[in-house]
C-alpha cells in the first residue's frame, strides 16, 4: 500500500509555497526591470508584457487541454519564466519571437517534462538558446541604451572581435550601468545584486551557488589574464558584463534545475562558472552563461546522486 507520495521538487522546509517564493522572485527582479525600462523605454515594456502573456497562456492552454489537468498559473512560475527571458533577449525582438521562445519554454521545456518540479533544463534559458539558435542576427543586435533607433555590440563582443584593446574598460558604468549595448536583464550589476540580496534575506537561494559560480569564473578568467593580460581580460569584466550576475543569482539557482545539496550547490556553481569562461574565451559565442547553465543543468541528477545526505539512522560500516 501506497503510504507517501512525494511530489517533484522544489521541496522546502517551513511555510513557504510555490507561489510565495515565485512572488520574491519577481520582487527581487524589479530593479532589473526598472533599469531596463529606464534605459530601453517602451520597448522593453513591449517584449515583458509579450513575454509574460505568452508564457502564462501556453501553460494555461497546454496545461487545460492537452494534459487535461487543472491550471496553475497561480502559482506565479510562468510569470516568472516570463520575465526570465524578457530579459535575457534584446529589447528589439519582435513579437513573434517572444512568443516562439515563451511556446518553446513553457512547451517543450517544461511542460514536456510535466510541469513545474519536472523539468531538468531551465525553461526560460531553453527558450533563450533556442532562439539564439534559430534567429541570429535578431538575438545579436543590440539597441544602445536611450537610443533605440542606434544599435552597438556588447562589451563581450567587442572583446571576442577586437581583444583587451577594443573595449572601454569602465567598471563603474557596468556596475551601476553600462551605456552600452545588451540583453534587458545585463546592463545594471547593481540592479542584479540588490535583487539577489533580496532573495538571500528571504532564504530563497543559497549563497552556494552564487558563490562558487562567481569565484570558480574569478578564478579561472584570473588566471588567463595572469598568463597573458594584453589578450585576455580581468575577472572583473567578466563579473559586471553579459549574463554573469544574471545568471549566478536568477538562473542557475532554479530550485527544480539546481543540486539539493549544499555540496552539489557548490559543484554545481563552480561547474557553471568554469564553463562560462570557456565559453568565452575560447568558444564561437562571445557569451557563455546560458549554455554553461544548461549543460550543468544536465548533470544535477548526477550530481544529486553522488551527493545524497546520508539517511538518518544508517549504521556505519567500519572496515578494519
Amino acid at each position: 500500500m501506497k503510504l507517501l507520495t512525494i511530489s517533484g521538487s522544489p521541496h522546502v522546509h517551513g511555510n513557504e509555497s510555490v507561489s510565495k517564493i515565485m512572488q520574491d522572485v519577481c520582487i527581487a527582479l524589479v530593479p532589473a526591470i526598472g533599469i531596463a525600462f529606464w534605459c530601453f523605454g517602451w520597448n522593453a515594456v513591449k517584449v515583458l508584457v509579450i513575454s509574460i502573456i505568452s508564457c502564462m497562456f501556453f501553460e494555461w492552454i497546454i496545461q487545460k487541454f492537452l494534459l487535461k489537468k487543472q491550471p496553475t498559473l497561480t502559482d506565479f512560475s510562468a510569470m516568472v519564466t516570463g520575465i526570465l527571458l524578457a530579459l535575457n533577449v534584446p529589447s528589439s525582438l519582435p513579437c513573434y519571437m517572444i512568443v516562439i521562445g515563451s511556446l518553446i519554454a513553457i512547451g517543450i521545456a517544461k511542460m514536456a517534462f510535466g510541469g513545474l518540479g519536472n523539468n531538468i533544463f531551465n525553461p526560460a534559458l531553453v527558450g533563450r538558446v533556442f532562439l539564439l539558435i534559430s534567429f541570429p542576427v535578431a538575438m545579436t543586435t543590440w539597441p544602445v541604451p536611450h537610443a533605440d533607433a542606434i544599435t552597438g555590440p556588447t562589451p563581450l563582443g567587442l572583446l571576442k572581435e577586437g581583444g583587451v584593446e577594443a573595449v572601454d574598460l569602465n567598471y563603474l558604468s557596468y556596475f551601476f550601468g553600462n551605456e552600452m549595448g545588451g540583453s534587458m536583464g545585463e546592463i545594471s550589476a547593481l540592479a542584479l545584486l540588490l535583487g539577489g540580496i533580496y532573495l538571500l534575506f528571504r532564504k530563497v537561494i543559497t549563497w552556494h551557488i552564487p558563490v562558487s559560480f562567481i569565484v570558480s569564473a574569478v578564478i579561472f578568467s584570473g588566471i588567463l589574464w595572469l598568463i597573458e593580460p594584453t589578450k585576455y581580460a580581468d575577472p572583473l569584466f567578466h563579473i559586471f558584463t553579459g549574463g554573469m550576475m544574471l545568471g549566478a543569482l536568477f538562473m542557475a539557482t532554479d530550485m527544480v534545475t539546481s543540486p539539493m545539496t549544499k555540496t552539489g550547490m557548490l559543484i554545481f556553481g563552480c561547474g557553471c562558472g568554469l564553463l562560462t569562461i570557456l565559453i568565452r574565451t575560447f568558444g564561437a559565442y562571445p557569451e557563455g552563461v546560458s549554455f554553461a547553465i544548461l549543460i550543468m543543468n544536465a548533470f544535477v541528477p548526477l550530481i544529486n546522486k553522488g551527493f545524497r545526505p546520508q539517511r538518518y539512522g544508517r549504521k556505519e560500516v567500519i572496515h578494519g
